[in-house]
């Protein structure tokens, strides 16, 4: 039996259970793994027979605590995907107006620089909190990790963009 306990934030205790319990009971029939949900604590706690079921389920978990819409986190049962996070705190320090600002910049207008790296890496970015989450094939994550941090770190969006095609045409190339 394997056994992972994972804290998510209040407000997304909700989402990871769903109406009527539809999401956690996703979550366990897809995964065969059973979850015990303590609203009042907000901590998950997962138990599974299969090490994978268990820790992919811990992702999920993860990944839903960080903003993912459940369907997308579900997602991670595949073992080709994985979850990475950026912490906005080390590139905006304790000052909470530069953490939104870098939130601002990464998110961009009407969401285009957050969908535009969507798109050019294949990954799926959730911002939440301090934190940017992402989803997606592991060679795929570490690019996107790569603008993001880029971005926090104030490159122009342009050139963040460039870099972005220029992968693509190098993964298409088999580079």
């Amino acid at each position: 039996m394997f056994h992972y306990e994972v804290k998510i934030p209040k407000d997304r205790v909700a989402v990871l259970i769903g109406k009527k319990g539809t999401v956690k009971k996703k979550i366990q029939r897809v995964t065969k793994t059973n979850l015990i949900v303590d609203s009042k604590e907000c901590n998950v706690a997962i138990e599974g027979e299969d090490s994978f079921a268990a820790y992919s389920t811990k992702l999920i978990i993860q990944a839903i605590g960080r903003g993912f819409n459940p369907d997308i986190a579900l997602m991670l049962t595949n073992e080709s995907l994985s979850l990475e996070f950026v912490n906005i705190i080390e590139f905006s320090g304790k000052s909470k107006k530069k953490m939104h600002r870098l939130k601002a910049r990464l998110i961009g207008t009407k969401g285009k620089a957050w969908k535009t790296i969507e798109r050019l890496t294949g990954c799926f970015i959730s911002v939440y909190g301090k934190t940017v989450g992402i989803i997606g094939p592991v060679d795929k994550i570490l690019i996107a990790k790569k603008a993001v941090e880029d971005i926090l770190k104030g490159a122009p969006h342009g050139n963040v963009y460039n870099w972005l095609q220029d992968q693509q045409k190098k993964i298409r190339a088999g580079l």
